[in-house]
């Protein structure tokens, strides 16, 4: 029986060279986009119609075997092109056919992979089979402490994550599905220990193996991504493996040159101030900046302010009057 040619690679945007991770991403874009309960009634339908086509994609680009037969298939084929199968395609499509319900599938589908239709079945299906969970993401907030040293703490996630019973269609078997209520989406609360490596950054990832979205059939669970979010700090700044902060002094420090306590990440040191320094100038304190991957440190670099005393002594309106003196002096020769 001939059937028509789809092509899984324009129903996601993709060209035929994607990689894994392009199918991956363009198949979680168009699915979060049509998915039918983040429509209006007036447009569930053709929502409903477009995810299951979406679902089909991605079910054979992003398994090799499936793939590798389907670009075999279509390298003389346009999507909405008859294709009429081989008489013996149906049988070994059956090959790749592990029992799962692919009634929601195409004929095209089911003619090239096999399934029921393809081996000729009235009715019944097999056990699904195994689908590892999806990874879910989430944000972790850490004080730049926190993220320096390293450690345990405990944390709290709220996770979003497609129904595994229904797939995110919110139904099983025409039947509104029990595990999400008909939603499509399962949200689940958790709270976990969670081991922070010593030095992370802003953006960098923490994967939580096992913590993710269930799978179905007795899948294993997906994978928890936690992206860091480095909190402001009041006293350093971190630029990629430098930090800078900034102290102030008196006038007279900087004229004269002074030793100040300077605050680091791992605490406070002693820190000489060259005579004659200026506004703005900054002092290198080496190895006092953020740990590399090398095993070496950045540097901390820390930018003079000179300030003046809200109050003065007698004593020292006396000699700051003797300086202006000095400089009236000077001007004037």
């Amino acid at each position: 029986m001939a059937t028509t040619f789809i092509d899984y690679y324009e129903i996601l945007g993709l060209p035929r060279t994607a990689t894994k991770d392009e199918i991956k991403s363009a198949y979680r874009k168009a699915a979060l986009k049509y998915h039918p309960d983040l429509h209006p009634a007036s447009e569930k339908t053709a929502a409903e119609e477009k995810f299951k086509k979406i679902n089909e994609a991605n079910e054979v680009l992003s398994d090799p075997e499936k793939r590798e037969k389907y670009d075999h298939l279509g390298e003389n084929l346009n999507n909405g092109q008859e294709w009429e199968p081989s008489p013996n395609m149906g049988n070994q499509g059956n090959s790749y056919w592990n029992g799962e319900d692919t009634s929601s599938f195409s004929d095209f589908f089911e003619s090239l992979f096999g399934g029921p239709k393809a081996r000729g079945f009235a009715g019944g299906f097999g056990q699904q089979r195994n689908t590892r969970g999806q990874d879910l993401e989430s944000q972790i907030e850490l004080t730049l402490e926190e993220a320096y040293h390293g450690g345990q703490r405990r944390f709290q996630f709220s996770l979003k994550s497609i129904c595994p019973e229904c797939a995110g269609m919110g139904t099983v078997n025409q039947k509104t599905c029990r595990s999400c209520g008909g939603t499509g989406y399962k949200t689940t609360t958790k709270t976990l220990d969670v081991n922070i490596p010593a030095g992370l950054k802003d953006g960098n990832t923490i994967r939580l193996r096992g913590q993710g979205g269930e799978g179905s059939s007795g899948g294993k669970q997906g994978d928890l991504l936690l992206t860091v979010k480095v909190l402001p700090h009041t006293t350093f700044t971190l630029k990629g493996n430098n930090l800078e902060t900034t102290i102030i002094i008196r006038p007279e420090q900087a004229a004269l040159g002074s030793k100040i306590s300077v605050p680091t990440i791992d605490g406070k040191v002693t820190v000489t101030v060259p005579p004659m320094s200026h506004n703005g100038q900054r002092l290198r304190l080496r190895s006092k900046g953020w740990p590399e991957k090398s095993g070496t440190r950045g540097d901390q670099y820390v930018e003079i302010r000179i300030d003046i005393p809200t109050s003065l002594r007698q004593e020292e309106r006396l000699i700051y009057q003797k300086l202006m003196d000095l400089g009236k002096e000077v001007h004037n020769h």
